[in-house]
Protein backbone atom coordinates (compact mmCIF):
# COMPACT_ATOMS: atom_id res chain seq x y z
CA UNK A 1 0.00 0.00 0.00
CA UNK A 2 2.76 2.52 0.96
CA UNK A 3 4.41 1.56 -2.34
CA UNK A 4 1.14 2.67 -4.05
CA UNK A 5 0.70 5.93 -2.52
CA UNK A 6 4.32 6.57 -3.47
CA UNK A 7 3.78 6.17 -7.01
CA UNK A 8 0.69 8.02 -6.77
CA UNK A 9 2.76 10.69 -5.55
CA UNK A 10 5.20 10.57 -7.81
CA UNK A 11 2.89 10.43 -10.65
CA UNK A 12 1.49 13.50 -9.33
CA UNK A 13 4.27 14.93 -9.22
CA UNK A 14 5.53 14.38 -12.37
CA UNK A 15 2.09 15.71 -14.07
CA UNK A 16 1.75 19.00 -12.07
CA UNK A 17 5.72 19.27 -13.72
CA UNK A 18 4.45 18.73 -16.55
CA UNK A 19 1.42 21.16 -16.39
CA UNK A 20 3.57 23.70 -15.13
CA UNK A 21 5.77 23.52 -18.32
CA UNK A 22 3.16 25.12 -20.29
CA UNK A 23 4.71 28.08 -22.30
CA UNK A 24 3.11 30.78 -23.15
CA UNK A 25 6.09 32.14 -25.89
CA UNK A 26 9.54 30.99 -27.37
CA UNK A 27 11.72 32.59 -29.41
CA UNK A 28 13.68 31.83 -32.38
CA UNK A 29 16.22 33.55 -34.35
CA UNK A 30 15.44 34.00 -38.05
CA UNK A 31 17.27 30.35 -38.59
CA UNK A 32 14.97 28.70 -36.45
CA UNK A 33 17.15 28.12 -33.36
CA UNK A 34 15.43 28.85 -30.24
CA UNK A 35 16.92 31.61 -28.61
CA UNK A 36 16.02 33.39 -25.16
CA UNK A 37 14.45 36.42 -24.20
CA UNK A 38 17.18 37.55 -22.18
CA UNK A 39 19.43 36.62 -25.11
CA UNK A 40 16.90 39.53 -27.60
CA UNK A 41 17.94 41.58 -24.60
CA UNK A 42 21.65 41.93 -24.70
CA UNK A 43 21.16 42.22 -28.66
CA UNK A 44 18.56 44.94 -28.68
CA UNK A 45 20.86 47.05 -26.01
CA UNK A 46 23.23 47.10 -29.00
CA UNK A 47 20.99 48.22 -31.70
CA UNK A 48 20.59 51.82 -32.90
CA UNK A 49 16.95 51.01 -33.26
CA UNK A 50 14.30 48.25 -32.46
CA UNK A 51 11.51 47.70 -34.64
CA UNK A 52 9.21 45.47 -32.30
CA UNK A 53 6.10 44.37 -34.38
CA UNK A 54 3.73 43.16 -32.58
CA UNK A 55 0.09 41.41 -33.05
CA UNK A 56 -2.46 44.42 -32.36
CA UNK A 57 -4.74 42.13 -29.70
CA UNK A 58 -1.93 39.73 -28.49
CA UNK A 59 -2.06 41.03 -24.51
CA UNK A 60 1.86 38.33 -24.95
CA UNK A 61 3.55 40.79 -27.35
CA UNK A 62 2.17 43.69 -25.21
CA UNK A 63 3.44 42.95 -21.83
CA UNK A 64 6.75 41.62 -23.33
CA UNK A 65 7.02 45.14 -24.85
CA UNK A 66 6.50 46.41 -21.24
CA UNK A 67 9.34 43.95 -20.33
CA UNK A 68 11.86 45.01 -22.85
CA UNK A 69 11.23 48.86 -22.12
CA UNK A 70 12.12 48.19 -18.37
CA UNK A 71 14.65 46.15 -19.45
CA UNK A 72 16.40 48.72 -21.60
CA UNK A 73 15.96 51.64 -19.26
CA UNK A 74 17.63 49.99 -16.66
CA UNK A 75 21.07 49.71 -19.06
CA UNK A 76 19.93 53.03 -20.93
CA UNK A 77 18.28 55.59 -18.77
CA UNK A 78 17.53 58.81 -20.62
CA UNK A 79 19.20 57.39 -24.01
CA UNK A 80 16.40 55.15 -24.52
CA UNK A 81 13.73 57.00 -26.47
CA UNK A 82 10.26 55.31 -27.43
CA UNK A 83 7.77 55.62 -30.41
CA UNK A 84 5.03 53.64 -31.93
CA UNK A 85 2.46 53.66 -34.84
CA UNK A 86 -0.27 53.94 -32.49
CA UNK A 87 -0.07 57.86 -32.43
CA UNK A 88 -0.46 59.79 -35.27
CA UNK A 89 2.10 62.74 -35.85
CA UNK A 90 -0.20 65.61 -35.52
CA UNK A 91 -1.30 64.48 -32.33
CA UNK A 92 2.35 64.34 -30.84
CA UNK A 93 1.78 67.94 -28.74
CA UNK A 94 -0.86 66.98 -27.12
CA UNK A 95 1.00 63.63 -26.29
CA UNK A 96 3.78 65.40 -25.05
CA UNK A 97 1.23 67.57 -23.07
CA UNK A 98 -0.08 64.56 -21.28
CA UNK A 99 3.49 63.14 -20.53
CA UNK A 100 4.33 66.18 -18.94
CA UNK A 101 1.48 66.12 -16.66
CA UNK A 102 -0.03 69.08 -18.43
CA UNK A 103 -3.12 67.25 -19.37
CA UNK A 104 -5.72 65.06 -17.70
CA UNK A 105 -5.74 61.61 -19.06
CA UNK A 106 -9.50 61.95 -19.85
CA UNK A 107 -9.34 65.22 -21.79
CA UNK A 108 -6.27 63.02 -23.28
CA UNK A 109 -7.84 60.05 -24.12
CA UNK A 110 -10.90 62.31 -25.62
CA UNK A 111 -8.54 64.11 -27.92
CA UNK A 112 -6.46 61.72 -28.91
CA UNK A 113 -7.38 59.47 -31.61
CA UNK A 114 -6.64 56.26 -29.27
CA UNK A 115 -6.69 52.81 -30.39
CA UNK A 116 -9.25 50.69 -28.91
CA UNK A 117 -7.05 48.68 -27.03
CA UNK A 118 -5.21 51.69 -25.44
CA UNK A 119 -5.97 51.33 -21.77
CA UNK A 120 -4.84 47.34 -21.77
CA UNK A 121 -2.00 47.44 -24.18
CA UNK A 122 -0.45 51.02 -24.53
CA UNK A 123 -1.14 53.13 -21.76
CA UNK A 124 1.55 51.61 -19.91
CA UNK A 125 3.85 52.09 -22.17
CA UNK A 126 3.18 55.83 -22.02
CA UNK A 127 2.73 55.57 -18.20
CA UNK A 128 6.56 54.62 -17.85
CA UNK A 129 7.62 56.94 -20.37
CA UNK A 130 6.23 59.52 -18.12
CA UNK A 131 6.87 58.51 -14.81
CA UNK A 132 10.57 58.50 -16.09
CA UNK A 133 10.64 61.52 -18.42
CA UNK A 134 11.13 59.45 -21.65
CA UNK A 135 10.38 60.95 -24.94
CA UNK A 136 7.71 59.11 -27.00
CA UNK A 137 7.13 59.82 -30.47
CA UNK A 138 3.94 59.64 -32.27
CA UNK A 139 5.02 57.88 -35.50
CA UNK A 140 2.15 57.64 -37.96
CA UNK A 141 0.95 59.45 -40.55
CA UNK A 142 -2.34 60.99 -40.11
CA UNK A 143 -5.07 58.49 -41.32
CA UNK A 144 -6.65 61.25 -43.09
CA UNK A 145 -3.49 61.64 -45.10
CA UNK A 146 -3.14 57.56 -45.81
CA UNK A 147 -6.71 57.48 -46.67
CA UNK A 148 -6.09 60.18 -49.37
CA UNK A 149 -2.86 57.98 -50.86
CA UNK A 150 -5.04 54.79 -50.97
CA UNK A 151 -7.76 56.76 -52.81
CA UNK A 152 -5.54 58.59 -55.50
CA UNK A 153 -2.04 57.50 -54.84
CA UNK A 154 0.73 59.74 -53.49
CA UNK A 155 -0.40 62.49 -55.74
CA UNK A 156 -2.77 63.18 -53.52
CA UNK A 157 -0.68 64.67 -50.86
CA UNK A 158 0.93 67.26 -53.56
CA UNK A 159 -1.51 70.10 -53.26
CA UNK A 160 -1.64 69.94 -49.12
CA UNK A 161 -0.41 73.23 -47.37
CA UNK A 162 2.88 73.18 -45.39
CA UNK A 163 1.43 73.13 -41.75
CA UNK A 164 -0.17 69.16 -43.14
CA UNK A 165 2.86 68.05 -45.43
CA UNK A 166 4.80 68.64 -41.21
CA UNK A 167 3.07 65.47 -40.71
CA UNK A 168 4.49 62.79 -42.98
CA UNK A 169 7.54 62.15 -44.60
CA UNK A 170 9.11 64.18 -46.98
CA UNK A 171 7.36 64.23 -50.80
CA UNK A 172 8.45 62.53 -52.51
CA UNK A 173 8.18 59.59 -50.66
CA UNK A 174 10.54 56.54 -51.49
CA UNK A 175 8.57 53.87 -53.38
CA UNK A 176 9.38 50.41 -54.52
CA UNK A 177 6.37 48.23 -56.08
CA UNK A 178 8.29 45.03 -56.41
CA UNK A 179 9.40 44.85 -51.97
CA UNK A 180 7.56 41.47 -52.07
CA UNK A 181 5.58 42.96 -48.74
CA UNK A 182 3.82 45.67 -51.12
CA UNK A 183 3.65 43.11 -53.69
CA UNK A 184 1.44 40.82 -51.60
CA UNK A 185 -0.70 43.55 -50.61
CA UNK A 186 -2.25 43.37 -54.06
CA UNK A 187 -2.25 39.76 -54.62
CA UNK A 188 -4.58 40.08 -50.97
CA UNK A 189 -7.27 42.32 -52.43
CA UNK A 190 -10.09 39.50 -52.63
CA UNK A 191 -9.37 39.40 -48.80
CA UNK A 192 -9.53 43.16 -48.10
CA UNK A 193 -12.86 43.09 -47.62
CA UNK A 194 -13.09 45.90 -50.02
CA UNK A 195 -10.42 48.22 -49.08
CA UNK A 196 -8.07 47.04 -51.66
CA UNK A 197 -7.06 49.28 -54.98
CA UNK A 198 -3.81 49.32 -56.49
CA UNK A 199 -2.85 52.11 -54.03
CA UNK A 200 -3.18 50.05 -51.02
CA UNK A 201 0.56 49.41 -51.00
CA UNK A 202 1.45 53.50 -51.61
CA UNK A 203 -0.82 53.56 -48.41
CA UNK A 204 0.74 51.33 -46.48
CA UNK A 205 4.54 52.83 -47.78
CA UNK A 206 3.43 56.44 -46.97
CA UNK A 207 2.76 54.65 -43.30
CA UNK A 208 6.00 53.09 -43.28
CA UNK A 209 8.14 56.21 -44.93
CA UNK A 210 6.37 58.11 -42.16
CA UNK A 211 7.50 55.73 -39.02
CA UNK A 212 10.91 56.09 -40.42
CA UNK A 213 11.08 59.82 -41.29
CA UNK A 214 10.04 60.49 -37.46
CA UNK A 215 12.09 57.98 -36.31
CA UNK A 216 15.03 59.54 -37.67
CA UNK A 217 13.93 62.66 -36.68
CA UNK A 218 14.20 61.64 -32.85
CA UNK A 219 16.99 59.66 -32.81
CA UNK A 220 20.88 60.65 -32.32
CA UNK A 221 23.74 58.45 -32.54
CA UNK A 222 24.29 56.87 -29.01
CA UNK A 223 20.45 56.52 -28.59
CA UNK A 224 18.58 53.75 -28.58
CA UNK A 225 15.13 53.81 -30.25
CA UNK A 226 12.59 51.62 -29.15
CA UNK A 227 9.63 51.40 -31.91
CA UNK A 228 6.04 49.52 -31.69
CA UNK A 229 4.45 48.84 -34.82
CA UNK A 230 2.11 46.28 -36.38
CA UNK A 231 4.72 43.28 -37.60
CA UNK A 232 4.05 43.70 -40.91
CA UNK A 233 5.30 47.32 -41.15
CA UNK A 234 8.55 45.38 -40.51
CA UNK A 235 8.17 41.77 -41.00
CA UNK A 236 11.05 40.23 -43.49
CA UNK A 237 13.71 43.65 -42.75
CA UNK A 238 10.66 45.55 -45.54
CA UNK A 239 8.73 48.59 -44.44
CA UNK A 240 10.23 50.56 -42.18
CA UNK A 241 13.45 49.27 -41.86
CA UNK A 242 13.63 49.49 -46.06
CA UNK A 243 12.97 53.48 -45.56
CA UNK A 244 15.17 53.59 -42.54
CA UNK A 245 18.20 51.90 -44.10
CA UNK A 246 17.60 53.58 -47.30
CA UNK A 247 18.33 56.98 -45.60
CA UNK A 248 20.71 55.75 -43.06
CA UNK A 249 22.26 52.52 -44.64
CA UNK A 250 24.80 52.48 -41.59
CA UNK A 251 21.73 51.88 -38.87
CA UNK A 252 22.03 48.80 -36.82
CA UNK A 253 18.68 47.87 -37.15
CA UNK A 254 17.10 44.66 -35.04
CA UNK A 255 13.43 43.37 -35.76
CA UNK A 256 11.01 41.44 -33.66
CA UNK A 257 8.73 39.75 -35.71
CA UNK A 258 5.55 37.84 -33.88
CA UNK A 259 3.52 34.86 -35.11
CA UNK A 260 0.91 33.05 -33.94
CA UNK A 261 1.15 28.81 -33.89
CA UNK A 262 -0.82 25.58 -32.85
CA UNK A 263 2.49 24.57 -31.52
CA UNK A 264 5.77 26.46 -30.21
CA UNK A 265 8.10 23.67 -29.78
CA UNK A 266 9.40 24.62 -32.79
CA UNK A 267 8.84 27.33 -35.57
CA UNK A 268 6.79 26.73 -38.83
CA UNK A 269 8.96 27.10 -42.03
CA UNK A 270 6.50 30.22 -43.28
CA UNK A 271 7.84 32.12 -40.43
CA UNK A 272 11.72 31.51 -41.09
CA UNK A 273 13.23 34.63 -41.53
CA UNK A 274 10.75 36.81 -40.47
CA UNK A 275 12.72 39.41 -37.64
CA UNK A 276 15.96 38.92 -36.13
CA UNK A 277 14.07 37.58 -33.40
CA UNK A 278 10.73 36.17 -33.63
CA UNK A 279 8.24 35.36 -30.79
CA UNK A 280 5.94 32.91 -31.35
CA UNK A 281 2.75 32.56 -29.21
CA UNK A 282 0.09 29.72 -29.21
CA UNK A 283 -2.78 30.69 -31.46
CA UNK A 284 -5.30 29.93 -28.82
CA UNK A 285 -3.98 32.83 -26.72
CA UNK A 286 -6.61 35.05 -25.31
CA UNK A 287 -6.95 38.41 -27.15
CA UNK A 288 -7.13 42.01 -25.58
CA UNK A 289 -10.03 42.58 -28.38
Amino acid sequence: MKKYLFLLAGLSILLTAMKSDLRAWQFFDKEGKKTSYEDLVKSAGKADIILFGEQHNNPVCHWLQLQLVRDLYAEKGEELVLGAEMFEADNQLILDEYLEGRMKASNFEGDARLWKNYKTDYKPLLDFAAAHELQFVATNIPRRYAAMVNGGGFEALDSLSDPAKAYFAPLPMRYDSTLPGYKAMLDMGPEMKGHASANLPMAQAAKDATMAWFILQNWKKGQTFLHFNGTYHSDHFEGIMWHLLQEKPDLNVMTISSVEQDTITELSEENLGLGDYILCIPSDMTKTY
